[in-house]
């Protein structure tokens, strides 16, 4: 009997057709995929699929329970859908700090306006004011402000001082914001990166609009370009096998020949042929086919299958 690979997926409609044409091409009737169709979850009850790459429970909450019931009964999802609910971007960065991983410095703030259902009482642990003048000699100005644990450009912000800091905080409402510094960057690229071992390193420009993104070359030249990328491949292989993603992205801004890493929590990562253009189109799907089949083969059901990245994996063996 064939193994089943799904997709989840939402609003995207390039990416996840041509990914399911592709797996049925290479999987060659030992392999084959569809979209994932949902009319029924039951406790524990096994849906036969062998894989599924999840693209859109971040955006729907029944979507991560399905995978989550998925992965106890076999299923390799990508991504784990219990770290990926766990995980956000300021662990993140406190992780590549303790990796040796070049970082912007950042700094988290409180939410602007209290969580629902909290009052003064509620905050007798922080201290009050904060010490404002240590985090704005640290993190300098200009800077950008950012969730914690947000995605897709959303609520991000450029702050020129202190003053523009307050006025833009106040409108985050409750969310849970970082600060942090800017990096004026010579060369930037966004690297996708399957499997923990397979990267592909694209330039990038995000200043341009999102459809131009990907609209740029390499300002590096030589033997110099060919140093830093394989200091970017190196550097990505490294945080994805400690946070365990099979899907992600990472972002380098690179100032004075050193690539420091923006953005490494992307799990469902932009894969539209309209925004990253047929060149990358082409290696994102054709690797994600393959790792997927790769990953079907493996399957045994019933058997456990989750990834866990090596900052979970080393501490459990420490116990």
């Amino acid at each position: 009997m064939a193994k089943k690979v799904g997709i989840l997926f939402g609003m995207e409609d390039t990416f996840p057709w041509a990914f399911i044409d592709k797996v049925n091409e290479l999987g060659k009737g030992e392999v084959v995929a569809e979209a994932v169709m949902i009319d029924k979850l039951e406790q524990g009850a096994d849906y036969g699929y062998a894989v599924i790459i999840d693209r859109i429970s971040q955006d729907v909450p029944f979507y991560r329970a399905y995978l989550k019931n998925a992965a106890l009964n076999g299923t390799y999802v990508m991504n784990n859908p219990f770290w990926w609910s766990a995980d956000e971007k300021f662990f993140n960065n406190a992780l590549m700090s303790k990796l040796g991983i070049p970082l912007p410095k950042t700094v988290l703030l409180p939410s602007n306006d209290r969580p629902t259902d909290t009052t003064e009482t509620s905050f007798r642990n922080l201290k009050f004011p904060h010490d404002w003048d240590y985090i704005f000699n640290y993190v300098g100005f200009p800077a950008y402000m950012k969730p914690h644990d947000g995605g897709g450009w959303k609520s991000v912000y450029r702050v020129e001082n202190a003053e523009d800091m307050w006025d833009k905080l106040g409108e985050t409402g409750q969310l849970v914001m970082m600060l942090q510094e800017e990096i004026v960057f010579q060369d930037y690229y966004r690297v996708y990166c399957l499997g923990k071992k397979y990267v592909h390193i694209m330039p990038y420009e995000p200043r341009n609009a999102h459809h131009l993104r990907y609209a740029t070359t390499h300002q590096t030249e030589g033997k110099e370009l060919e140093k830093l990328l394989k200091v970017i491949h190196d550097y990505t292989i490294k945080m994805n096998e400690a946070l365990g993603y099979d899907f992600n992205t990472v972002e380098f801004a690179v100032k004075d020949g050193i690539p420091y890493a923006i953005d490494f929590c992307n799990p469902a990562p932009d894969a539209d042929r309209n925004s990253v253009g047929e060149e990358n189109f082409a290696w994102i799907v054709e690797n994600a086919a393959k790792f997927a089949i790769e990953k079907a083969k493996e399957f045994v059901p019933g058997k456990p299958n989750i990834s866990w990245g090596t900052f979970v994996t080393d501490n459990i063996k420490k116990k």
